[in-house]
């Protein structure tokens, strides 16, 4: 018996489809974008620029507003490591972030504490969301960026972006989204335009792993002023230097156009699995973590109180795969930092599971999950 998958937040399976259009790239036209003096590089170029528009569809962007990138975590390392030079020049060394980020947010955020930038982590409310007036109250003059991610990795649950956007309607700073587990997911708050700065991640919408995007809104007429992060050879306007996959663009392209044609029916398939799910695991009287009517509709964060998550994850592995946090830093045995912001006690962190599926996961076995869990309770 194979075990249901349930760690969609950490990496989701291709569909068929971006799979075909991956080998297609990899086989037949398998030409680089650069070369412009044949036909095999000028189909490349097309191609890459039609994955360019399948991303830019889904957000409301245009076109020449997506720079290709390896993934979320290199998109949020350009957004914000991108704009230090420009703060430093404007004497605008403030940013807004918060305890609950990434750590592909949070570690660039300290190399650049390190260069003398003052950074400010607001605190989540206890429903696992940062509050619009908590930004409002931090914002000063000096402030050069806000980066706030738009759904949390490890609990699901959704930032209002859109109130927190209204927060800088009159004030200059830079508002950056890490879209990583919402892209594709959430439509309408990311096509809102006081958002500048969008990173997403190709594997986390039934994509490719190795490609993501950093959408880069013109103020205006006005370019964002971020400088790149490596040098050697101009591609992607600038931005990021390098041969583009044009296999992996076009499957990154093609699972956004899907994710934005099937946004309907996979939230409903979604929300039908997690009604499930709180019913099957409601006799086990598991703690939430955060306000399950803020969380977005595939995940689920819980803890049953006494039992280590390791202990489950290692118990139930031949029933379903789940995690105990973010697959980043699995590796690590440390308390979730998300968890101990939220005000869990270490030991209550460590009970932490999250259970995260997409639109075609199979239904595990509810008995035997429950069964388990109850010997671990004893």
């Amino acid at each position: 018996m194979t075990a249901v998958y349930l760690d969609c937040n950490a990496t989701t399976p291709m569909s068929s489809e971006v799979i075909e259009e991956i080998i297609h790239y990899m086989t037949d036209e398998f030409g680089n974008a650069g070369s412009r003096t044949h036909q095999f590089g000028q189909r490349a170029k097309k191609a890459a620029q039609w994955a360019r528009e399948q991303v830019a569809r889904v957000v409301d962007a245009k076109r020449s507003e997506i720079a290709f990138t390896s993934g979320a975590t290199e998109s949020n390392n350009l957004a914000l490591l991108g704009l230090a030079e420009y703060g430093l020049q404007e004497n605008r060394r403030h940013i807004i972030s918060s305890s609950i980020e990434h750590k592909a947010v949070l570690e660039p955020l300290e190399r650049l504490e390190g260069q003398g930038f003052d950074i400010t982590l607001l605190s989540p409310t206890p429903g696992g969301w940062v509050s619009p007036e908590e930004l409002s109250r931090h914002l000063r003059p000096d402030t050069l960026l806000v980066s706030l991610m738009h759904v949390n990795n490890e609990t699901g649950i959704i930032q209002p972006v859109e109130a927190l956007s209204a927060c800088l309607e009159d004030h200059d700073a830079f508002f950056h989204v890490d879209a990583a587990q919402s892209f594709g997911k959430l439509i309408r708050p990311l096509r809102n335009k006081r958002i500048d700065l969008i990173s997403i991640s190709g594997h986390k919408i039934y994509g490719p792993k190795g490609v993501g995007a950093l959408v880069t809104r013109r103020r205006g007429y006005k370019k964002l002023p971020i400088k790149p992060l490596m040098v050697g050879g101009g591609q992607e306007r600038g931005l990021r230097p390098g041969t583009l996959p044009v296999h992996l663009l076009a499957g990154l392209g093609k699972a956004a156009e899907l994710a934005l044609k099937h946004h309907a029916e996979r939230q409903a398939k979604c929300e039908a699995f997690r009604e499930r799910l709180l019913n099957e695991l409601a006799p086990l009287s598991p703690q939430w973590i955060g306000d399950n009517t803020q969380r977005l509709h595939n995940t689920a964060s819980l803890r049953f109180p006494g039992v280590d998550s390791e202990a489950i994850m290692v118990q139930v592995k031949g029933l379903i795969a789940i995690s105990n946090g973010s697959a980043c830093t699995s590796h690590s045995y440390e308390p979730s930092h998300v968890m101990l912001a939220m005000g869990l006690t270490e030991k209550e962190a460590q009970e932490v599971i999250r259970l995260s599926w997409y639109h075609d996961t199979t239904m595990p076995d509810w008995d035997a999950v429950r069964t388990v869990i109850n010997r671990l309770h004893a």
